[in-house]
Parts: C-alpha cells; sequence; structure tokens
C-alpha cells in the first residue's frame, strides 16, 4: 500500500440540511472520527444562495471508507461523490 497517497472523499449535496444529515450519517455508520468539513459551494457565476451546493469533505488518510458506500449515502440525499 502507497503511504503518500491520502485520499479525500467530497460528497456533493444539493442543500445544507442534506449535508448535514449526511455529514451526521457518516459518523453513525462509517465511525468516521474527524468531523466531516461542510463548505458551500456557490455554482460557477451564481451569486444565488438557491443554486449553492453543499460539499462534505471526508479526509480518509488509511483509505478506510468504502466509495460504494459513501456513493450510496450520497445519492440517498441526491447528490454524488468526488474523490480528490
Amino acid at each position: 500500500m502507497n503511504d503518500t497517497h491520502h485520499l479525500r472523499h467530497i460528497l456533493v449535496l444539493p442543500d445544507r440540511d442534506a449535508a448535514e444529515e449526511v455529514a451526521g450519517a457518516l459518523t453513525e455508520r462509517f465511525g468516521v472520527a474527524e468531523e466531516p468539513q461542510l463548505v458551500r459551494d456557490a455554482l460557477a457565476g451564481e451569486d444565488d444562495a438557491e443554486d449553492a451546493q453543499w460539499l462534505v469533505v471526508v479526509e480518509d488518510p488509511e483509505a478506510a471508507y468504502d466509495a460504494d458506500r459513501l456513493d450510496e449515502l450520497a445519492a440517498e440525499y441526491e447528490g454524488w461523490r468526488e474523490e480528490e
């Protein structure tokens, strides 16, 4: 295993409520020790808060979290997962 590859999962969600619920579910379902970071991401060229997406950033230095399960969790809230 390559220890230099630090994995970060970004769950993209439609609104703040969904992001907060997903952050809570990450702790319950995945045992995420470090609280996920919630970030408001305004869509390019949009100033209207209604058009903002919310990102839940999950640090995964040990690559311990199952990407498929994270995909499923994001999908439950009409979102998706990206990897960085």
